[in-house]
């Protein structure tokens, strides 16, 4: 990792800066994939399964035969990992609903709002190096509690045309309406434009390579809304001189083998800390299998020694992590003044790990600095809100001046008479 030890404020923006995502050179070929799953549906979807993934496939669709022998494939203690990572996402997303209520702003003038549930969601689930089962109870539990009408599900087949049976198990425990065993720039074109075994959807969720990043790009300009800007996992850790140099450097590596071009960064007020955990990542990163892909991210990610504290929130603020651990004394107070994070994990015993599988709460996260004006996934991301307002007859009799003035002002004649007409009657 690299070491910046009080590096001057005016080298911030450059420290907290991430590699630009350009994706523009796969344009032409995810146009092509889109156009012909477009135009040809099912038929397209199946060539380019053949030609990207390398398997030929009898039917798109999961069957319900394969959905329930999941269970028996995967072993007892998993599924019941997954049992309890689902009871925890379901009572923290069930929390998120709020009722709203009905405000009256002006005599006889009442407003509301009410959050409704898109009716038909799409999933993606990468299935690559690491099958993201976790991930799809992150996706339809939210979904499910929102009340979405539909929700189906895509993720890559393997070589022999199968599905990763505990993707399958969640998806089953999680009521998806339909599983198809699609995956990249044909799956997201499936989902966006419909075809006769895939049914169209009006939001796309789920994370993915730069193919299907690149293709979640392309049908949000026109096509149908996805989850939220897309990037390289990334994760900081605040850590001062009580923090635990090995928990310290495990979490730095449970984030870096996400993949090589995952960042992880480590800022403190502690020379002793920052010393300590690059011996303890040299050691723990032999341990692991997948050391070349976290040795990659290591090897643009950073380690920054500050003055204080409040140099600290600074930082961290300005770099706005997608993930945060503080590894702090008086965490929970610090926590208070973080304002911009994916997903803050507070405590020496709160691994970011937790909140990947089973805390409860969301692991789709804004990347990128995008956590400065994007959340991340809840419950509110499977709904949008209809406003409402009812007018009495007084009521408007005393509010259509108001109106009546400023349309006139705005030279909109038929936006006061629409008022005007009403109080003369």
């Amino acid at each position: 990792m690299q070491i910046y030890r009080y590096p001057q404020k005016e080298s911030w923006n450059q420290l907290t800066a991430r590699a630009v995502a350009d994706y523009s050179d796969k344009f032409p070929v995810v146009e092509e994939v889109m156009q012909n799953v477009r135009l040809r549906g099912d038929t397209a979807v199946e060539e380019y399964t053949s030609k990207f993934d390398h398997v030929l496939l009898d039917k798109l669709q999961v069957t319900q035969e394969e959905l329930t022998r999941a269970e028996s494939q995967i072993s007892p203690p998993l599924a019941l990992a997954i049992q309890t990572a689902a009871k925890n996402i379901d009572t923290f997303h069930t929390s998120q609903k709020l009722d709203v209520p009905v405000v009256e702003t002006y005599p006889g003038v009442k407003c509301w709002q009410r959050s409704v549930p898109i009716d038909k969601v799409g999933l993606y689930i990468p299935a690559g190096s690491a099958p993201l089962f976790s991930t799809v109870l992150m996706l339809a539990i939210p979904a499910l509690i929102a009340g979405c009408q539909e929700v189906i599900l895509c993720t890559p087949p393997n070589s022999s045309g199968n599905v990763n049976p505990a993707i399958l198990y969640a998806a089953q425990l999680c009521n998806v309406s339909k599983v198809f065993k699609i995956g990249g720039i044909q799956a997201i074109a499936a989902m966006a434009f419909g075809t006769a075994s895939v049914p169209k959807v009006y939001k796309i969720f789920g994370p993915g390579n730069s193919w299907v990043t690149a293709a979640k790009q392309y049908v949000s300009l026109n096509t149908c809304s996805i989850d939220m800007p897309a990037g390289p996992s990334e994760l900081a850790v605040v850590a001062d001189s009580t923090a635990n140099p090995a928990f310290v450097a495990s979490d730095l590596l449970s984030q870096a083998e996400h993949g090589a071009d995952s960042q992880v960064v480590l800022v403190t007020t502690s020379e002793t800390i920052l010393e300590k955990v690059s011996a303890e990542l040299a050691v723990q990163l032999e341990q692991l299998p997948r050391k070349e892909i976290a040795l990659a991210a290591l090897n643009h990610s950073r380690m920054i020694l500050l003055s204080s504290m409040n140099e600290v929130l600074e930082f961290i603020n300005i770099y706005a992590p997608e993930h945060l651990i503080l590894q702090i004394d008086n965490a929970r107070e610090i926590a208070e003044k973080i304002t911009n994070a994916g997903s803050v994990f507070i405590g020496h015993y709160t691994p970011e790990s937790a909140g990947d599988y089973a805390s409860g709460t969301n692991h789709t996260l804004p990347m990128n600095g995008w956590a400065r004006s994007v959340s991340g996934l809840n419950l509110e991301s499977f709904c949008k809100k209809i406003s409402y307002q009812e007018i009495s007859k007084e009521g408007l009799q005393q509010l259509g001046p108001v109106i009546e003035t400023m349309a006139e002002a705005e030279l909109l004649q038929a936006h006061k008479n629409a008022v005007t007409i009403r109080i003369k009657k």
